[in-house]
């Protein structure tokens, strides 16, 4: 995933019927979306896919449709680790890497419980990556079940073996971030970021890119970041794209991903507001948020002149 242009790779939602089924055709249309947005690559079976939510023969499917859909256009990578003992967790990341995808994504909080040490973390991921034969391999410090945060000289180590490709950061400290560069520097391997508030530094930095939820609400903002964070011409454009990001920080987290799916419903894609997760309630007052949230949105991507297809 590695590229000398900086990319946005989404977090990719699971639309859903309101019966609760898998709604296909809007997936397809999604993914036609966040392709046309300009993204790089995407991320499907991840957090905000619901992927706890789904039995296995779905994340499958789902991993299978994006597939078909993307036609070989942009990197697809993937979650292939959902706990139990490391043989059973390899697997099913043999399963999902011979779907075709780019890399398959470990979670790290699913190969050592909260109360293990660093060291039990290392031997399991050693361990699963003996067991998985060549397929590339990334890392997602996902919040759920906890979130664990991986030391830079560990993803470092992990990414001297040659087969870790992809890592999502979600540390939120750019301090750390500078650190993993530095240290996997040379290597074929990408580090995205998730926290939008020093997107712009982090870019700057050395990240390859960006891998947010607001890809959810406006994929062609992030990928418009990732073009021109470094512009000096467009330097007060930056400062306010990076701004409303911050502002709007607590409005797109809140009752995520109904507000998201809701927010795409006012672009016009055909989407019900269902999900599996039990996220909160979507009151008049979230929905009056989203609804300002939409306008802002609608006059700052005039502002900067940015083609959308939806």
């Amino acid at each position: 995933m590695e590229n000398s242009q900086k990319g946005f790779i989404p977090v990719m939602l699971t639309p859903f019927l309101n019966n609760g089924d898998i709604d296909y055709p809007a997936m397809t249309q999604l993914t036609e979306i966040y392709l046309q947005a300009g993204s790089s690559g995407l991320f499907a079976n991840c957090l905000s896919s619901e992927m706890f939510e789904l039995t296995d023969q779905e994340r499958i499917q789902i991993i299978k449709h994006v597939l078909k859909v993307v036609d070989g256009a942009v990197p697809v990578v993937a979650t292939g680790t959902f706990g139990g003992p490391i043989a059973q967790q390899a697997d099913f990341v043999k399963k999902v890497g011979d779907l075709g995808v780019e890399a398959v994504i470990a979670i790290t909080s699913l190969l050592a419980d909260e109360h293990e040490a660093d060291e039990v973390l290392n031997e399991r991921v050693f361990q699963l990556l003996d067991q998985t034969q060549d397929i590339p391999i990334g890392f997602y410090e996902c919040p759920v079940p906890y979130k664990r945060v991986l030391k830079p000289q560990q993803l470092a180590d992990y990414v001297a073996t040659g087969r870790v490709i992809y890592h999502k950061d979600t540390s939120l400290d750019l301090g750390q971030i500078k650190e993993k560069l530095s240290l996997t520097d040379g290597h074929a391997f990408g580090l995205y970021d998730a926290y939008m508030v020093h997107a712009v530094d982090s870019l700057k930095a050395g990240s390859s890119g960006l891998s947010c939820i607001q890809g959810n609400y406006f994929p062609e903002l992030i990928v418009w970041l990732c073009d021109h964070y470094n512009d000096e011409s467009l330097k007060d454009e930056v400062v306010a794209v990076q701004q409303f990001m911050i502002d709007n920080m607590d409005v797109m987290h809140n009752v995520y991903p109904i507000v998201s799916k809701y927010f795409l419903q006012k672009r016009g894609l055909n989407i019900s507001t269902f999900t599996r997760r039990d996220v909160g309630s979507f009151t008049p007052e979230v929905a009056k948020n989203v609804d300002r949230l939409f306008e802002d949105y609608t006059a700052l991507r005039s502002d900067l002149n940015i083609q959308v297809y939806i």
